[in-house]
């Protein structure tokens, strides 16, 4: 009887054995689920402390200009309007003279002397913007030199430059290829310019069109 008994235990075991191993996978160790867990939970406080910015909020933008006639100043509002940016003009410390010949001449002076005009006050928390559009007349197929001295008291590095001018005909010349040499951490998009006896008459629809096909700041 003993030996009887023994040999069927001999025959089920085995077959116990595999109807184990043909179940569910065991679950992991404990400790290696709490490293799961902890893991997922770094993952998620990651995402609660991305920045704004990285979750398509829009971009804070600033615009500078500096405007002798007013044409400038015309585009600038009316880039302000249409996009809610903050707004600085450049004002020389020094104006230029109302009259055309004599304000010519001085500006030929300092290109001349490579001078760096100052300019009254500032810009507060400069580094909080993303974005600086920045305006300017054409003159002599470069910008006013203050516009260099507002390149050189300021780093835009990280930045978006989205630049703007008028001229008489002669678009932007070579002043985008300056401002990238001025700042080579900034991202230079492609300008606006308008023409001061006739481009700025509607300058809305223009605006409106350039801003679009930049896509920023929104």
């Amino acid at each position: 009887m003993k030996n009887l008994i023994t040999l069927m235990l001999s025959c089920v075991l085995p077959l116990a054995l595999a109807a184990c191993d043909s179940g569910p996978a065991p679950s992991p160790p404990r400790q290696a689920a709490e490293n799961v867990d902890a893991a997922r939970t770094s993952q998620e406080a990651s995402a609660v402390a991305m920045p704004a910015q990285d979750k398509g909020e829009a971009v804070k933008a600033l615009i500078v200009y500096y405007s002798w006639s007013g044409n400038i100043r015309l585009m600038a509002e009316e880039i302000q309007r249409q996009t809610g940016a903050d707004i600085f003009e450049l004002l020389p410390v020094v104006p230029y003279s109302d009259d055309y010949d004599t304000a010519v001449n001085t500006a030929t002076q300092e290109r001349r002397a490579n001078a760096r005009p100052a300019f009254s006050g500032g810009v507060d928390n400069f580094a909080d913007y993303g974005v600086v559009y920045i305006g300017y007349p054409n003159w002599w197929a470069d910008m006013p030199m203050i516009l260099y001295t507002f390149f050189d008291s300021y780093d835009l590095s990280g930045k978006i430059i989205a630049p703007f001018c008028t001229s008489g005909g002669s678009g932007f010349s070579d002043t985008i290829a300056a401002i990238k040499g001025l700042e080579p951490g900034a991202t230079v998009l492609d300008g606006l310019h308008l023409e001061d006896s006739s481009g700025l008459e509607n300058p809305g629809k223009a605006v409106t069109d350039w801003l679009n096909g930049l896509d920023i700041g929104k």
